[in-house]
């Protein structure tokens, strides 16, 4: 009779997987929703709205101009940014959601 041993996950299997934006993109991870209200009310999961607020996780090293040359970047890793309700594109990596969106996809920068 066969017997079924468990086995530990290899290292591999648990190694983040890591995303270098390219051009004038940025990775962004967004802030959690607000799970009660500021009078204190618990929301339900379908009423909770997407946060339109993130901290840039990766970014890109900037768009080609027309002449070939690069043009720096307005917002670097670490910046809580702003950005439109339908701004990028959601990515799960590793299990975390992430939105990878272009520089001129962004509002602002949150000081």
């Amino acid at each position: 009779m066969a017997t079924a041993t468990k086995t530990k996950p290899s290292k591999k299997s648990a190694k983040k997987t890591a995303v270098k934006p390219l051009d004038d993109r940025v990775l962004v991870l967004p802030d959690e929703a607000e799970t009660q209200t500021a009078s204190g009310i618990y929301l339900p999961e379908g009423a909770k709205e997407k946060p339109q607020t993130g901290k840039i996780v990766a970014a890109g090293p900037g768009k080609l101009d027309d002449t070939g040359k690069r043009v720096a970047m307005n917002v670097k890793v670490g910046d809580t940014v702003l950005y439109g309700k339908y701004s990028g594109t959601e990515i799960d990596i590793d299990g975390d959601e992430y939105k990878i969106m272009r520089e001129s996809e962004l509002l602002g920068v949150m000081e």
